[in-house]
């Protein structure tokens, strides 16, 4: 069963969510290599109960947004989609930091008009760029993003690529719902920042939680797996369900076939030894701020 996590009166997610990004072409950048494929993957994510989408305008761009759109539009009344704002993208595909506060609030709208939405559920600033994150400041850029939900047109705010450092100035600022993260089995910094979220009730959603461009290989994933009667994708992610109490997971796919396979990953559970053995992989955990 895929369980549901409750962030606030208006903002409840299934734990097990969709991310839209592999939806786009090659380098998450032009069209899908099949359209229908790709709208068929939208509809069967909200079939088997995901209330919970990520995406961005900076997918594709545009692409991703736009295919949900055409997909799920007018959209269920539980469905929460989640954007990011901090980047977009080169006409060769590179990725371009844009992070001035009027530039975010150009973004904002952008989501809006390719999503077909007057409000968006969340909104997370991108601050880090995947595994470099630092302690630069995000409060002149997160406060830009305070004003437009002042404004009624974001109703929560999160952040991608943090650490607890720029987490704890954001929450100075307006209330935090979403962390979005690296962090997967062999990627254990943010091991920290997972137990703040749970906490303070914060959804921490490990973006490449099977290992990103370059999937998860480890002899004791494979090894749990088959002890288990299960793929060692659906392993990782359960293991990442059971982490902690607001740990949320964002899989994305361009096959149904694959959307099945990670769903089913909700309703396995590891017994105590399993988690053992898999908690080691990542190593010692190291001690941050």
């Amino acid at each position: 069963m895929n369980s549901t996590l409750k962030l606030a009166d208006d903002l409840t997610i299934t734990r097990m969510g969709y991310g839209a990004m592999q939806l786009a072409g090659p380098g998450v950048f032009g069209p899908p290599k099949d359209h229908d494929q790709a709208i068929a993957v939208l509809r069967t994510a909200v079939e088997l109960g995901i209330t919970h989408l990520d995406t961005s305008d900076f997918y594709g761009p545009f692409v991703t947004n736009e295919l949900i759109r055409e997909a799920l539009h007018p959209y269920p009344a539980d469905l929460r989609i989640v954007t990011k704002v901090g980047a977009r993208r080169g006409a060769d595909g590179s990725w371009i930091r844009s992070r001035e506060p009027h530039d975010l609030k150009a973004q904002v709208h952008e989501n809006l008009d390719h999503l077909g939405l007057d409000v968006l559920d969340v909104v997370n600033l991108r601050a880090g760029d995947n595994n470099e994150t630092d302690d630069e400041s995000v409060a002149e850029q997160f406060g830009a993003l305070a004003e437009l939900q002042k404004e009624g047109l974001i109703r929560h705010l999160g952040l991608s690529g943090v650490t607890g450092v720029q987490l704890a100035e954001a929450q100075a600022i307006a209330p935090v719902v979403t962390v979005q993260n690296l962090y997967n089995l062999a990627h254990r910094r943010d091991d920290y920042l997972v137990e703040i979220c749970a906490r303070e009730n914060i959804a921490f959603a490990s973006y490449f939680p099977l290992g990103g461009f370059t999937p998860l290989q480890s002899g004791t994933l494979t090894a749990v797996a088959e002890r288990l009667d299960a793929t060692p994708q659906q392993v990782a992610l359960a293991w990442l369900l059971q982490r902690s109490a607001t740990s949320v997971v964002i899989p994305g796919t361009s096959s149904v076939a694959h959307l099945r396979e990670n769903v089913a990953a909700a309703d396995l559970v590891l017994p105590a030894d399993a988690v053992a053995e898999l908690d080691a992989i990542g190593g010692p955990t190291p001690t941050t701020h």
